[in-house]
């Protein structure tokens, strides 16, 4: 795991924005983004293994949640992109699981100079989660019995992770309040403004085979609509968390992808 010290940056004209990040490595680049609700450590391990792999990585997190304030998607990208400026990244690879996928998508409409690629990882799209999973996301963001949250978790991980290790990474990591936030971000953001991908911007999907959280076929029919940059790596046997439960899995997916070994 890395070691790097975790850092808040609040811009100086902030609007109460106080935005968590951990920067660590030498290389070329790529931004890490978290799935909604969830803390930059669930990347922690996978953001190790790129840095070993002489990445340079930045996971970036969340605001908090502010009254009277409600963001947009577009403003939780920007909030990415100006810890960017605040670190002096020029350009790199963003990438993200699950609504952190959506917000790299939209950083490479809205910031494309920014952009060296995306890469999504359990990326959202229009087909929606089963009951099973959907009642799973919602235990385990909601209990704190250590048996419910297990007997839930396999619908989100599959059935050969390590489900107490998945949990408890996730236990500590869970926000319910910025996923609050995180839907309401949703819900004031027309669809099609984070369903589009940027004209000429390469993209890799990593897809879980099982994943009932976001369905595979999504990635799929993404890759069927841009054949010429984009590509899908299906990981068999993982859920909706692989960034989380299979790391190692994830990053040389990543790492041969990108061909930066």
């Amino acid at each position: 795991m890395t070691t790097a010290t975790r850092q808040i940056f609040e811009p100086a004209e902030s609007g109460g924005r106080a935005i968590p990040y951990v920067l660590d490595g030498e290389g070329p680049t790529v931004v890490l983004l978290p799935a909604a609700g969830l803390d930059i450590v669930t990347l922690g391990t996978l953001a190790s293994i790129l840095v070993e792999e002489d990445f340079r990585v930045l996971r970036v997190g969340s605001r908090r949640p502010a009254a009277g304030v409600t963001p947009t998607l577009h403003d939780l990208a920007q909030d990415v992109v100006d810890v960017m400026d605040h670190v002096g990244v020029t350009d790199a690879w963003i990438g993200g699981h699950a609504l952190g996928g959506t917000l790299a998508r939209i950083i490479s409409v809205d910031h494309t100079d920014r952009v060296d690629g995306v890469i999504m990882l359990a990326a959202e799209g229009p087909t929606a989660p089963t009951a099973e999973a959907t009642a799973a996301l919602r235990t385990v963001f909601t209990t704190d019995d250590d048996a419910e949250a297990l007997e839930a978790l396999p619908a989100l991980i599959g059935q050969s992770a390590d489900a107490v290790h998945a949990w408890n990474i996730v236990k500590a990591a869970r926000d319910a309040d910025v996923v609050a936030m995180q839907d309401a971000a949703v819900a004031s953001t027309a669809s099609t403004e984070w369903t589009e991908l940027a004209a000429g911007v390469p993209v890799l999907l990593v897809a879980g085979a099982e994943d009932a959280v976001s369905s595979p076929q999504d990635a799929e029919q993404l890759q069927a609509a841009a054949p010429d940059r984009v590509s899908v790596v299906r990981l068999d046997g993982v859920g909706h968390l692989f960034p989380v439960t299979h790391p190692g899995e994830t990053s040389w997916v990543i790492e041969d992808y990108l061909d930066w070994d």
